[in-house]
């Protein structure tokens, strides 16, 4: 259930001073476009979210609603539209679905920083092994999910891949799939640092 899988994102927050969502909510859609659901052909998407996180170092949050959760991985240096660049990502714990429009300042304790919805919207799972999809489930326990994401920032299908490098259990890679939302020569992550929900920056957040 999404209640057990979100043990670990209440734990690294209690005690902690923070208006990030608690997670009781963690089933609820929201009918906002801002929320960052997505529709194709009239079916509601699962959502995807991309936080940009100042805290002791600067780096991207990546997230995928998948069983009732939102399925996490700190990206250091940010998603990349360029093919040739492959980016470390770090799993990180589930969070509720409440936090795909989450922006705000953490005061102290775990993750303390700013935070703001750098690229949100729908996504499609095209993850599939000898012709036949594969759900999202089962693709990220088999360490392999493709998902095309249909953001502002972020369009085209992206790949994710457990690598454990390091010996890291915790590191994938995160990869842009060559095709029409490719770029070899945009750098949205260094050009591009305001919020696609309030145009906001994490600098404003700290003001």
């Amino acid at each position: 259930m999404a209640e057990d899988k979100l043990s670990d994102y209440r734990k690294k927050r209690k005690g902690s001073h923070t208006d990030e969502p608690s997670g009781a909510g963690t089933n609820r859609r929201s009918g906002s476009s801002n929320s960052g659901e997505g529709s194709k052909g009239g079916t509601k998407q699962p959502r995807f979210v991309v936080q940009r996180h100042d805290a002791s170092s600067l780096h991207f949050d990546f997230r995928l609603e998948i069983d009732g959760v939102l399925v996490s991985w700190a990206v250091p240096k940010g998603p990349s539209v360029n093919p040739s660049d492959k980016r470390l990502a770090h799993r990180t714990e589930d969070h509720p679905l409440d936090y795909v429009d989450y922006e705000g300042r953490i005061e102290e304790g775990y993750g303390a920083g700013t935070v703001i919805v750098w690229d949100t919207g729908g996504f499609e799972n095209l993850t599939e092994t000898g012709g036949e999809p594969v759900s999202a489930e089962d693709a990220l326990a088999a360490g392999h999910l493709k998902v095309e994401l249909y953001g502002q920032k972020l369009t085209g299908a992206f790949a994710l891949t457990h690598t454990k490098m390091g010996g890291d259990e915790a590191n994938w890679m995160l990869v842009k799939v060559d095709d029409h939302g490719a770029d070899r020569r945009r750098k949205p992550t260094s050009t591009q640092n305001e919020s696609v929900l309030t145009d906001r920056t994490t600098t404003d957040l700290e003001e």
